[in-house]
């Protein structure tokens, strides 16, 4: 699956102010469902590594908020060690850097806040 495909359904979404983390969960999985992109919710890649979406060997992480980058960053190399993932796209609320590779493996970071803006209510 081409990755662009799934970054052009991501930079649809417009998340509330204050939004749940399973809210933009809820906001992803009908953006790949209106750009046609089948995708698995909570996958399994391993024991104790299951990642929000599994899209033909892209996974996306999505985290509310702005996470512990540190944190962040171990829980993607714990995914990317995976075989079966080719690369992770990770969906912020707030800007959160990552590397651009990691074991060998691309990385895409976009903030919600950032890229798109909060939509107010």
């Amino acid at each position: 699956m081409d990755t662009q495909e799934i970054l052009r359904a991501l930079s649809t979404l417009r998340a509330s102010a204050m939004p749940g983390e399973y809210d933009l969960h809820r906001l992803a999985a009908e953006a790949f469902k209106a750009a046609c992109l089948p995708c698995a919710h909570e996958y399994r890649l391993a024991p104790r590594r299951r990642i929000d979406f599994f899209l033909e060997g892209v996974g996306v992480e999505i985290k509310k908020g702005r996470p512990n980058a540190r944190e962040l960053l171990k829980q993607v190399e714990r995914y990317l060690a995976c075989d079966e993932l080719k690369e992770i796209v990770v969906v912020t609320q707030k800007d959160t850097p990552l590397p651009a590779r990691v074991l060998g493996k691309r990385v895409t970071c976009i903030s919600l806040d950032r890229l798109w803006g909060v939509a107010l209510p």
